[in-house]
């Protein structure tokens, strides 16, 4: 499943979904590389 996180103030960044941590963020997967940042809330 995609999903998209914010880094900082600006940067917003796609990828698969790879876990929620206990601090209310998630982790996403793009290519080998794993960020982790606030999930953005979906659009009505």
């Amino acid at each position: 499943m995609l999903r998209t996180i914010i880094l900082g103030t600006c940067v917003s960044i796609q990828g698969t979904f790879v876990r929620a941590l206990p601090n209310g963020r998630i982790a996403v997967r793009v290519g080998k590389t794993i960020y982790e940042g606030r999930p953005v809330s979906a659009a009505a």
